[in-house]
């Protein structure tokens, strides 16, 4: 008969997989999945038909499989670290703005988004909460300076050396502009999408950072946290989600809204 520790035991074994899961699904890492099974599903049917030159072979390919995993897993391993280390007894010094910083942030933000809509200038600003963005800043220029609408606006005019590329927040600062950042490889974007709003859902992968997004051509005013995009927000729409992140009572993990599920491709 089972035991508590047996119990206990399958239960955390449960949770993790599923957790794993959670973090490949609708990556490219549910095709390297179904490549090991492949293998082990051929290694077990040689063993039992007797084949052994190829049971030999895939013997050997075995003894690699777990340094090729670290490899070919590895923006998974990273991200499901990362999330292990947001839980909070890891959580690094970077935290959100609070109180009347955060509401001055978010309407300001969201203000900014309305206005380049109605321009349809495109913009990629990137709100930092607990992962810190400092590797990125390094790949932008270093601005150091109040969030503001106008400032905000200024760095997104056309043709100007900061519009091309991501802003990046940290509490109500303006750290850089003109930043790089790493692009989704989600087989499951549209493929209408361009490299901003790719970009958007790349960090949002990585990290627990916000990014808002304006689109160039249509003006759609999008945003991308956890490796989702939801596109068609309005100003208010914008104001409320992110309050729920970064207002005076955080949610946690606030639902995205059931009416603004448009599909990417919108």
């Amino acid at each position: 008969m089972p035991t508590l520790r047996d119990l206990l035991d399958i239960l955390l074994v449960t949770v993790l997989i599923y957790q794993l899961l959670l973090l490949i699904r609708g990556t490219r890492a549910v095709q390297l999945v179904m490549g090991l099974v492949v293998l082990f599903v051929l290694y077990a049917l040689s063993r039992l038909l007797g084949l052994v030159t190829v049971n030999w072979l895939l013997s050997y390919v075995g003894i690699v499989i777990p340094i090729a995993f670290l490899i070919l897993f590895q923006p998974e391993l990273r991200r499901m670290l990362e999330q292990l280390g947001r839980g909070g007894v890891l959580s690094t010094a970077f935290g959100p703005p609070l109180g009347r910083e955060a509401i001055r942030l978010v309407s300001d933000v969201a203000r900014a988004a309305r206005v380049l809509s109605i321009r349809k200038t495109g913009a990629l600003v990137v709100l930092e909460r607990n992962t810190g963005l400092t590797d990125v800043v390094e790949t932008g220029i270093r601005v150091d300076a109040t969030v503001t609408v106008p400032l905000l606006l200024t760095i997104f005019y056309p043709n100007t050396p900061l519009h091309d590329g991501a802003v990046i927040l940290r509490g109500n600062r303006v750290l850089a502009a003109a930043c790089l950042l790493p692009l989704s490889e989600n087989p499951t974007l549209s493929k209408t999408l361009g490299t901003r709003h790719r970009a958007a859902v790349g960090i949002a992968e990585q990290t627990d950072a916000v990014a808002v997004i304006v689109s160039a051509e249509t003006g759609v005013i999008s945003v991308a946290r956890e490796g989702e995009l939801r596109r068609g927000l309005s100003e208010e729409e914008l104001k409320v989600y992110l309050l729920g992140l970064f207002g005076p009572h955080p949610v946690r993990s606030p639902h995205w809204w059931p009416w603004r599920r448009a599909a990417e491709g919108r």
